[in-house]
C-alpha cells in the first residue's frame, strides 16, 4: 500500500505558513497608506492592518452651511484608505497564501 502525504512533513509546512503569515501581519500593523478626497482637503492614514491611524481635515474644507460636504469627503477619504489597505494585504500575503485568499479569511 502507497503512503499518503508525510503527515510530520504536512504539519511543519503548515507551522511554516503559520509563523510566515503572523510575521506579515506585524509588519502590515507598522504600514500606513493614505488617500485623500476633496482634491487633499481631508487626508486619511490606515495601517495595513486596516485601523485608522490619521485624520487631517484642512479648515478650507469646514463650510458651517454644508457639513454634508465635509462629512462625504471624510466618508470617501476613509473607505479610499481601506481599499488601500486591503491591496498591501493583498500584496504583502498574497504569496504566502498561495491563492488562498478567496476564501474569505479575515483581514483579506
Amino acid at each position: 500500500m502507497a503512503k499518503g502525504m508525510d503527515m510530520n512533513k504536512l504539519l511543519q509546512q503548515a507551522q511554516q505558513m503559520q509563523a510566515q503569515m503572523a510575521k506579515a501581519q506585524e509588519e502590515l500593523a507598522e504600514e500606513t497608506v493614505e488617500a485623500s478626497a476633496g482634491g487633499g482637503l481631508v487626508t486619511v492614514k490606515a495601517t495595513g492592518a486596516g485601523e485608522i491611524a490619521e485624520i487631517k481635515i484642512d479648515p478650507k474644507a469646514i463650510d458651517p452651511d454644508d457639513p454634508e460636504m465635509l462629512e462625504d469627503m471624510v466618508v470617501a477619504a476613509v473607505n479610499e484608505a481601506i481599499r488601500s489597505a486591503h491591496a498591501l494585504v493583498e500584496a504583502k500575503l498574497g504569496p504566502a497564501l498561495g491563492g488562498l485568499s478567496g476564501l474569505g479569511l479575515p483581514g483579506l
